[in-house]
């Protein structure tokens, strides 16, 4: 391996580091927004216009800012750096931002005019309920703008990530919740609905979102000024490429609607189920799964704009292998202890055992697929970096069939986990199909590197698994306690490093350089 080659992995390495423990901040205070939020507000019909009212921009936010957005504009960034000057690079940046200013403009004025029918699509039921229908068409018209605001916090972490710089970017989410959290403890007595306050929140984190990002693009001397060169070659680029984003990334979206759907048709609480388990899945994904495919991202742009395919294919299997890495065991560990940790994060109140018990059943069927949802998004990251989106969004949509058939097999036997399961076996069909297409795009990828890689995680794998089913007898249902879960995954943690040790697993000593080089992942340390 060239000395370049090896500095890309560590750059790589070193950005998951940064990208994971912006993510991790934000996961935390996601479940402080949720109590705050449920302690404010409880559970009923004003909660209910909320969510409905949030569940549009909030769609718009993942399919396009944050979304499509990114993966459409962070190769053509990377691509200008790498082969243009920087007078060049910032005439296209204030490209891209004029017209990326104007298009949001556009869409959050259309959907505050179009409230009342966005509103009586989403909840058709409210017809008859005029006070609360009228409710969630004003938190509509209030939240609208965020997509705004998203959207430019978009096109600045867009900025930052083709430099290099990832944790200003990552902390987006984080802001949100922050303002989220802060509007109502400090809104909510002084608004009438006190539910308004939540919707403030929402454009306050927004624009936390945006300002955050400003000092560090301000420090790379990237414009801030939008121009109106509507007809910018980046600018025709990235049109062409947002929409096969966004209906790739809709795939994703069109499986969670499938499975709701279906789970509606199942004993009461399955919905609920599903999404308590979703939400703990979320948690490893996001913070290593999803962050190493954007830590990949613009070093396979740079690659990929240099025409060496030859590095791009493997950087592509170094991250493959390190997402195996984690994936594998805390796939293992979401299976053996999901009872302690559902009890932990929502058995209280009116979440009984009876419901922590189906909760943990469809985390098991989601971690299944751990493995292949963190790999998916690295390859369709491999996808975008060559200017490809079109083929991601085609194989999305046959992972999306092969849901919709899998759900229906395993729906009635194994009820809501058929349906979790049915997701996890979905998305190892979407790898497959991604894999494939890689291959006959770039090449041998190293798959004989990969198995051997995936054959000794499996067995360092094997002492956790033990380890996960020596500790489960003795936690009897009353020791919910986050210290004995905390010792359980940490110890768990230590088995399992200490066999990926004795097997010399390289993707181990990759992440302990990470650890050694932790002051490159702090926010403006070089390559991070």
């Amino acid at each position: 391996m060239s000395d370049s080659q090896r500095d890309v992995h560590a750059s790589v390495v070193s950005a998951v580091g940064t990208i994971g423990l912006a993510t991790l901040a934000s996961r935390i205070l996601g479940y402080v927004r949720d109590m705050v939020v449920a302690r404010a507000f409880g559970a009923g019909p004003v909660t209910d216009a909320f969510f409905v009212a949030f569940r549009i921009p909030n769609l718009l936010r993942r399919l396009l800012a944050e979304g499509a957005l990114s993966t459409a504009i962070i190769p053509v960034f990377t691509g200008y750096i790498a082969r243009e000057s920087p007078a060049v690079v910032a005439r296209m940046v204030r490209a891209v931002a004029g017209v990326g200013t104007l298009t949001l403009c556009a869409v959050s004025a259309l959907g505050v005019l179009a409230a009342p029918w966005v509103v009586a699509v989403m909840a058709p039921g409210w017809a008859a309920d005029p006070p609360l229908l009228a409710l969630a068409v004003e938190l509509t018209r209030v939240m609208f703008p965020y997509i705004l605001l998203v959207g430019l916090a978009a096109l600045a972490a867009g900025m930052l990530n083709a430099h290099g710089r990832f944790f200003t970017a990552a902390l987006g989410p984080a802001v949100l919740n922050v303002g989220m959290i802060g509007a109502v403890l400090l809104l909510a007595s002084r608004v009438d609905p006190p539910i308004l306050s939540l919707a403030l929140g929402v454009l306050i984190g927004g624009v936390g979102q945006f300002l955050v990002q400003l000092p560090e693009v301000k420090r790379l001397g990237l414009p801030l000024c939008p121009s109106g060169e509507w007809s910018h070659p980046a600018v025709r680029t990235i049109a062409r490429r947002l929409a096969p984003a966004a209906f790739g990334l809709a795939a994703v979206q069109i499986t969670v609607v499938v499975n709701t759907l279906l789970a509606s048709l199942l004993p009461a609480g399955s919905v609920s189920y599903l999404y308590y388990a979703d939400r703990i899945m979320e948690f490893p994904l996001g913070v290593f799964g999803i962050a190493l495919a954007t830590a990949a991202l613009p070093s396979m742009a740079a690659q990929a704009a240099r025409g060496d395919h030859r590095a791009l294919g493997d950087t592509l299997n170094f991250s493959l292998r390190l997402a195996g890495f984690i994936a594998v065991p805390a796939a293992v560990g979401l299976m053996t202890l999901g009872s302690p940790i559902v009890a932990l994060l929502f058995q209280r109140g009116h979440f009984g055992p009876d419901d922590a018990a189906a909760t943990t059943l469809a985390l098991m069927g989601y971690a299944v697929g751990l493995p292949a949802f963190s790999a998916s998004r690295i390859a369709a990251q491999t996808f975008y970096a060559l200017g490809d989106t079109r083929t991601p969004m085609l194989l999305g949509f046959v992972s999306v069939a092969a849901n919709v058939v899998l759900a229906l097999l395993l729906m009635w036997p194994l009820q809501h986990a058929g349906l979790a399961l049915a997701s996890s076996l979905s998305s190892y069909v979407n790898l497959l199909g991604l894999g494939w297409q890689l291959r006959a795009r770039l090449g041998p990828i190293g798959g004989r590197r990969m198995a051997v890689s995936l054959a000794r995680t499996l067995g360092a794998s094997a002492p956790l698994l033990l380890w996960c089913l020596w500790l489960v007898p003795v936690w009897d249902g009353s020791l919910r306690a986050a210290g004995w879960t905390a010792a359980a995954i940490g110890g768990g943690a230590l088995v399992y490093g200490a066999a990926a040790l004795t097997l010399r697993a390289p993707e181990l000593t990759a992440l302990l350089g990470m650890v050694r080089r932790r002051g490159q992942t702090l926010p403006g340390a070089p390559g991070g």
